[in-house]
């Protein structure tokens, strides 16, 4: 998952032909090409997959990075994300990425900073930030369940050599949401393997309320079952699927799937491929978002002044999804199951080059977001619910 810095031409290429320079900088200024390698490490994301699948699946990484902006118009705007849900503030010792994405947020971004906050957060989370050090926001924002985290370079997880295997057959079931995970479903849906997604009734894939034609791309062709693991034989019959399956993907913290009777080990254990996406780790309990992990790891642009900018449209979702995707594509030399602990903060790392950094592009070379057209329809929550449980031999409950 690693990048390198290669060459500089070709380095400044990818990004240019990616999309992403194109959300990247000051609304009103010019885009800027990002530091880094993320586009060289996502095509040869897609380089590895079109390998493995024979060429079933070509498809260029550089351009999926900047893919949802071409489906919701999304725009660069300099020290707030692409989406408008995150921003780059100054601490007492630096600068910080905060998100405010969820509903629940605001009241969270109040006990933060332990005040009423009314219906704009960004005020007094501003004024707090300025008096307080990145390591205090980082330690209460796990606390709250705040997506937020100061700039500040991540570690880089290396990766054992891999033997690449086919998933053309296999069986998926796909708990993940939003973008990395369903993302790397795609992917693999794409390359021959039957899809299964799985919500809860209380917790539906928040995309679901985005973008739909972006929402059909990356879910068409896969089936949807909703069950409640608060119900024993719902619970139940969601043991069965998982242990049907061949290949898990998820992007709770632990104690989450735990709570649903779920044994990420113990799958892999018995020689099935656990794909485990967190912000930062399953060791750790701080949540996060794309754009926030981006920042947080280190990749922003800088303007003249040395303001961080974002790069991109939360740009490690679709990274991550990628590298995701590569990983279940590929197995121990021993032919074991694996769990695959995947930190976004890690994976975006591992594309930072120290000898680069963003620099103004030339417009006429620059690529804007573009999309592809989805393949069939995505299915309605739950449609597949009854005729996937018949097959494991269980009723509806």
């Amino acid at each position: 998952m690693s990048g390198t810095s290669g060459n500089t031409s070709q380095r400044v290429r990818d990004w240019a032909e990616s999309g992403v320079p194109a959300l990247t900088g000051y609304a009103d200024g010019p885009p800027l090409i990002p530091p880094g390698t993320a586009a060289t490490t996502a095509r040869r994301h897609t380089d590895r997959i079109a390998e493995v699948t024979g060429g079933r699946v070509r498809l260029d990484g550089a351009r999926l990075l900047s893919e949802r902006a071409a489906f919701t118009g999304f725009g660069r705007d300099g020290t707030t994300s692409a989406g408008g849900h995150c921003r780059l503030l100054p601490t007492l010792d630096g600068w910080a990425a905060v998100s405010c994405a969820r509903p629940d947020d605001p009241v969270l971004l109040g006990a933060l900073v332990c005040r009423e906050i009314g219906d704009d957060p960004w005020p007094p989370v501003t004024e707090w930030l300025r008096t307080h050090s990145g390591a205090e926001l980082a330690e209460r924002a796990e606390l709250l369940g705040v997506a937020a985290a100061p700039l500040v370079p991540a570690a880089v997880t290396a990766v054992p050599p891999l033997s690449p295997r086919p998933v053309d057959g296999l069986r998926v079931i796909d708990f993940s949401a939003l973008w990395a995970g369903p993302l790397c479903a795609h992917l693999l849906g794409l390359a021959g393997a039957r899809v299964i997604k799985v919500e809860t009734p209380t917790r539906p894939d928040g995309a679901r309320r985005g973008d739909p034609g972006f929402y059909r791309l990356l879910h068409a062709g896969h089936e949807s079952v909703v069950l409640d693991p608060g119900d024993p034989a719902q619970r139940d019959a969601l043991a069965d699927l998982v242990a049907s399956a061949d290949i898990v993907i998820e992007a709770s913290r632990p104690r989450a799937l735990a709570g649903f009777g779920l044994a990420a080990q113990a799958f892999a254990d018995a020689g099935g491929t656990w794909i485990s996406i967190t912000a930062h780790g399953r060791a750790s309990n701080r949540i996060g978002f794309g754009d926030d992990i981006a920042a947080g790891a280190g990749l922003v642009a800088r303007a003249g002044d040395g303001t961080p900018l974002f790069v991109g449209d939360a740009i490690a979702d679709p990274l991550t999804g990628l590298a995701a995707a590569v990983l279940a594509m590929s197995a121990p030399a021993d032919g074991s199951g694996r769990l695959w602990d995947i930190a976004m903060s890690s994976v975006v790392a591992a594309t930072l080059d120290p000898d680069s950094g963003a620099e103004p592009a030339d417009e006429s070379q620059i690529i804007a977001p573009s999309r592809r057209e989805a393949i069939g329809e995505a299915p309605g929550s739950g449609r597949d619910t009854a005729a996937v449980l018949a097959e494991l031999g269980r009723r509806m409950p």
